[in-house]
Order: C-alpha cells, then structure tokens, then sequence
C-alpha cells in the first residue's frame, strides 16, 4: 500500500531545473518533488505521495493524519526503518 503522507517542509531547492524539498515526516527525513506545489514555502506541511508533494495542509491536520496512520498500524509500511524515529519524534512534539 502506498499512502499520502504528511510532512513538514524544511528546505527547498533546485535541482535539475525543479524545485525540490527536504521534507520531515516526524524525524524520517526524505526529498520530495514540489513540481505540482513550486510555491511551497518552508515550514509548511505538505501531503507527499510517491516522492511528490500533492497538497498543503495545516500542521493540526497533518499531526491528526500522522496519529490515525498509527494507531492504524499502517506507517511501518510507508517508512520501513524509520518508523520508530517517526513516531517516537511525533509523540515527544505532543
């Protein structure tokens, strides 16, 4: 299964001609293509889904999302390794 994520943007570059972002999922960091979202800004979240952010939305949203994508069992999927780390950051920023 593949989901949409939520994560928080913390850089943003070019590469190859396309805007790029760094992007915190809770401590998994990852790059993420902003071709659909060039005006992203950082410290935004944005909604990433196969390497690509599809759609902002605020932070309470994405916390929520995150915290449903737990208790779903469903994250370990969608970080693999990371997962501990993702979790274990968002819990300590509640």
């Amino acid at each position: 299964m593949c989901l949409a994520v939520p994560g928080r943007v913390e850089s943003v570059f070019a590469e190859s001609g396309t805007t790029m972002a760094q992007v915190d999922f809770g401590g998994v960091k990852k790059k993420v293509c902003l071709a659909y979202l060039p005006e992203t800004a950082v410290g935004e979240y944005v909604i990433v889904h196969v390497g690509f952010a599809i759609q902002r939305l605020d932070e309470e949203s994405a916390r929520e999302t995150l915290a449903t994508f737990e208790r779903l069992g469903i994250l370990e999927e969608e970080f693999g390794d990371g997962f501990e780390a993702a979790t274990q950051a968002m819990r300590e920023d509640q």
